[in-house]
């Protein structure tokens, strides 16, 4: 039995979206005709409705293609947000091309569209988000969710059962597992020792999926599960139990013309990607430097007048292929503790013991004694990264990436490699996830998850995550 709750959802979002954007050029247009100033173009307002929604369909597919009506973008909020803005952006210009090409001009006056490109993200924001609310409510109810028997018993079943046990965030319910019922823990689940038994209970007959988590040495057990979801139609999902075999970019090609291979590549940051990404990074950082410039004058002085040692501290970082290079920041500690490990300074000031209470603390003390007065409040507000800025401009690093770390930092960490195939950041995705409020193993897992998951969307993501973080100061130390 397929399960029609996307469906409807889907439906229900363009039928939504559809009635935001007329509300919103609705509201565009009777906003300037209340307006004193002449218009230039006058036209009805009927002839302004049905001419604008003869266009929406073009912008509903721009939605589309945009990928707003897929089920991944539906927890994503913030992807949501800034696919909904680009789409606005985009459908808008599709509007004013059509109203370029019209015989009869579309909008009275030339305000029109800007009024109506801004009521309409709103808009769609507002209704994006009661929709969310709504089919979260459903959950509650059990409506909506999608029933999904689990076949499997291993680590990655219980960490299955586990992700999809609140059915009103998951929206998923699981009728049955098929397999060890040790793996259920607390959650109390219906449990059969063979697919067989579950095919002969009730459970079978509400099924909308099934995820196996692991293959059976027994193929014709495997084939069975495979041909009972292709013949009633329910999805099917295999979870390899190697997970770190596919992640990165995952392609499917024929080798030698005739096999079909997996290619898996430790990320999807290559080619075009790369280019992209300096060419973004060279763009922003150079327009950043001009424009902090003042700023970088004045903390500079201030180091001066501090006395706490020269301007900038430089220190051997780990960058893409496991290259070196010379960070650049505002000083923050001072010089004598210069190219020492925290344990090292500690030991240096005679209070070894502090270096177990900075690595429990996740890398940071109360009153550190390594750091300035002046430093305290760089660290504080961020502003001792902005000189990496310079490394983003030499290529050293980029905007975003895995936090450019010490070597010996890096030296036994299992994952180092994948974490050193791309280049450092000035920001990252542990940086936003909680800086140093995290552990340092959780923010590693961080950085490989960036690596193995890159696109220039996320970069976005994070780049305007990071600005929200040092402005509340989340996680500063």
């Amino acid at each position: 039995m397929k399960s029609n709750a996307s469906l409807v959802y889907n439906l229900f979002l363009v039928a939504g979206d559809f009635l935001a954007l007329v509300a919103a050029f609705v509201g565009a247009f009777l906003i300037r005709a209340e307006s004193t100033v002449p218009v230039a173009h006058p036209i009805s307002g009927h002839t302004y409705f049905y001419v604008f929604l003869s266009v929406l369909p073009f912008w509903i597919l721009i939605f589309g293609l945009l990928g707003l009506y897929n089920s991944s973008i539906y927890e994503r909020r913030f992807s949501e947000f800034g696919r909904l803005l680009m789409g606005s952006f985009i459908g808008m210009l599709f509007v004013i091309f059509w109203n370029f090409i019209s015989v009869k001009p579309i909008f009275p006056a030339k305000l029109v569209p800007i009024y109506g490109l801004g009521l309409a993200f709103l808009f769609l924001v507002i209704f994006r988000n009661i929709a969310r609310l709504i089919r979260t409510e459903l959950f509650g109810f059990n409506i909506g969710l999608t029933r999904i028997a689990i076949v499997g018993s291993n680590a990655m079943t219980r960490e299955l059962i586990k992700s999809l046990a609140d059915s009103r965030h998951s929206g998923y319910k699981i009728v049955a597992l098929v397999g060890d019922k040790r793996q259920t823990g607390k959650r109390p689940l219906l449990t059969y020792t063979s697919f067989q038994e579950f095919l002969e209970s009730a459970a079978e007959s509400s099924l909308h999926g099934i995820i196996q988590t692991e293959l059976f040495k027994d193929e014709a057990k495997n084939r069975e599960i495979l041909e009972y979801a292709q013949t009633h139609h329910v999805s099917y999902r295999f979870i390899p139990g190697n997970t770190e075999l596919f992640v990165g970019n995952i392609d499917v090609e024929l080798f030698r013309n005739s096999i079909p291979v997996i290619a898996v590549r430790q990320t999807p940051l290559f080619g075009w990607g790369r280019v992209v990404k300096r060419l973004f990074d060279l763009t922003i950082s150079s327009l950043l430097l001009l424009l902090v410039s003042p700023l970088f004058l004045l903390i500079a002085a201030a180091e001066l007048i501090s006395g706490s040692g020269s301007v900038f501290f430089r220190h051997n970082r780990l960058t893409r292929f496991n290259n070196t290079f010379r960070i650049f920041k505002f000083r923050t500690q001072y010089k004598k503790y210069d190219g020492t490990t925290p344990e090292q300074a500690f030991e240096l000031m005679g209070k070894p013991e502090l270096a177990a209470a900075y690595r429990k603390g996740g890398d940071a003390i109360p009153n550190d004694p390594r750091i300035t007065p002046l430093g305290k409040f760089l660290r504080a507000t961020s502003l001792d990264e902005l000189p990496q800025l310079l490394n983003v401009v030499k290529g050293d690093i980029s905007l975003v990436g895995p936090r450019a770390l010490i070597p010996e930092e890096l030296s036994n960490y299992e994952k180092r490699h994948t974490i050193l195939s791309v280049k450092s950041g000035v920001t990252g995705l542990a940086v936003v996830s909680g800086r140093r409020d995290i552990a340092y193993e959780e923010r590693r897992k961080l950085d490989v998850y960036y690596v193995q998951n890159w696109s220039f969307w996320l970069d976005i993501t994070i780049l305007l995550k990071t600005i929200r973080i040092v402005l509340e100061r989340t996680g500063a130390k």
